[in-house]
């Protein structure tokens, strides 16, 4: 009998439907029936504007969705064949498409589309026949192969996490790698939340002001923000010389993501400018760092990795966000990224705090038993 196998598919099929959803759905609101039925667009003529960009980003934006429930299929149900796994993933993408077009009949900002819906099932149907193009290859194989010498048979959440580090890193932040600076958001929210209300009395009334960060502890910043997703990694990694090999990767990974963000936040001429001398020693010294820890054990390295967590967010949440960080934000929540800024900001927040619940998790299940 087959059995069914832990894959990093899954969740991450799972994680790019709900960019789907938000990308879908933004911004949530004015929802209102329009007195019409949820899939009278089915019967819709052609439109009457459209564009070849339209249609490819169409098409391009749920191939990914149907790799990716191909592979977990796939990984997940052995048994199952390469023409089911792409039936099943079209279906699915089909039907989570269709969804989506039919709750955009509520919101007024949004239309409804069958030719959306029509090359959205192509996109599904096209990533799923390369997932199983690659399974007839036996490229999945050769993957799943790979990842049990690289890595332990635990090690699906924390590669899950690797892979949504970058995309976390693309929402602009006030600190190079500075992932999950909350506080000053989260104390405003709370008090717009609790304001008019008897509560608002219980809200403690900070008795400082933020300060910038200075050089020194910026730097000290960027080094355990780029080290955290470093020792993530080599609390999953078997050998040293493999984690020789991840270091820099995840490294470069990270800077690039950074580069990126910086490209589409002010314009390709300054997607450097973020990369100060703070950062580029904080950088060069997680680089040594992660070296010096190459042959650390496992349980050395997740306590490192929840130290390295917990002084990462408390210095990063005792910095305000920089006036110039608002302007940012304003690009990004007013331009051409509207649908995406909230789903990558969410991630930004949370991604330390998953990490750090990860990690406690994984302790807590090695001291069992």
């Amino acid at each position: 009998m087959a059995h069914s196998h832990k894959s990093a598919a899954l969740p991450l099929a799972l994680a790019y439907a709900a960019l789907i959803v938000y990308a879908s759905l933004y911004p949530f609101a004015d929802w209102r029936d329009q007195g019409i039925a949820p899939w009278s667009f089915l019967a819709a003529s052609w439109p009457k504007y459209w564009t070849g960009f339209d249609f490819g980003i169409n098409v391009a934006g749920y191939v990914p969705l149907g790799f990716l429930t191909a592979i977990a299929v796939l990984r997940t149900w052995p048994g199952t064949g390469p023409v089911r796994a792409v039936l099943a993933a079209t279906l699915m993408g089909a039907a989570m498409s269709f969804a989506m077009e039919a709750l955009q009949s509520y919101l007024p900002a949004r239309i409804p589309s069958n030719v959306d819906l029509g090359l959205n099932s192509v996109g599904v149907l096209v990533g799923a026949v390369l997932a199983a193009a690659l399974e007839r290859l036996g490229a999945v194989a050769h993957w799943h192969r790979t990842r049990s010498d690289w890595f332990f048979e635990d090690s699906r959440g924390a590669l899950v996490l690797l892979a949504l580090w970058p995309p976390a890193l693309l929402f602009p932040a006030a600190v190079t790698f500075g992932l999950g600076q909350v506080f000053e958001r989260l104390e405003a929210a709370i008090s717009e939340w609790l304001l008019d209300t008897p509560f608002i009395d219980w809200l403690p009334v900070r008795q400082f002001e933020l300060e910038p960060l200075v050089p020194g502890v910026e730097l000290l910043c960027v080094l355990l923000g780029a080290l955290v997703p470093c020792l993530l990694a080599f609390l999953v990694t078997r050998q040293i010389r493999r984690r020789a090999v991840l270091l820099p990767l995840v490294l470069l990974a990270g800077i690039a993501a950074s580069a990126l963000s910086a490209a589409l936040s002010y314009g390709p001429e300054h997607a450097w400018a973020w990369l100060s001398l703070p950062v580029q020693i904080g950088i060069a010294a997680s680089f040594f760092v992660g070296v010096v820890l190459l042959p650390a054990p496992r349980r050395l390295c997740a306590a490192l990795l929840i130290v390295a967590l917990v002084v990462h967010l408390s210095l990063l949440n005792q910095a305000p966000e920089s006036a110039y960080f608002a302007q940012t934000l304003a690009t990004w929540e007013q331009g051409r990224f509207i649908r995406f800024h909230g789903l990558a900001q969410w991630l930004g927040w949370l991604w330390p705090f998953a990490a750090l619940a990860y990690v406690l998790a994984a302790l807590s299940r090695r001291a069992r038993p």
